[in-house]
């Protein structure tokens, strides 16, 4: 079995207002938060938005290798408007991240399990809304490199 390639990866938790990110270490082991973007919803057509130059820029300072985007399946496994949304950001920052491929990967429920470890170390209210982005973006990269961990043993 081949080995996953060495490299920081970074995870993003993309939201309608924020952008969740969290960055792997070089030997894709653990994933840690990183930073909770603003969406630019603002942005015209032919400008990059904000948020996705903020992430071209945290891909480069960081030597990432690749960004794994969570998509946002629904239980039954279906695509609804949420995961197409997710899609088409993906496709943008594909394009405007140049040569570090993007990944999609499921992200069922990491939000839902972010705000419930938040929650049980007793971050509520404002400061819970503050880092669950943050949050979520480590559990769907922590996910996506448990399982590329599982895939080359």
């Amino acid at each position: 079995m081949a080995e996953v390639s060495r490299g920081v990866r970074l995870g993003v938790d993309v939201g309608q207002v924020r952008v969740g990110v969290a960055r792997s270490d070089p030997h894709g082991i653990l994933a840690t938060p990183l930073v909770t973007l603003a969406r630019d919803l603002t942005a015209a057509p032919e400008t990059v938005p904000a948020d996705m130059a903020e992430l071209v820029r945290l891909a480069a300072e960081h030597e990432a290798v690749e960004i794994v985007v969570g998509l946002p399946v629904n239980l039954a496994g279906k695509h609804g408007p949420a995961a197409a949304n997710v899609s088409a950001y993906a496709d943008r920052l594909a394009d405007v991240m140049g040569t570090i491929p993007v990944t999609l990967t499921d992200e069922r429920m990491s939000t839902v399990v972010a705000s419930r470890r938040l929650a049980e170390r007793g971050v509520r209210g404002k400061r819970q809304r503050a880092v669950v982005d943050q949050a979520a973006a480590v559990e769907i990269l922590q996910s996506w490199l448990d399982a590329q961990r599982r895939r080359t043993q």
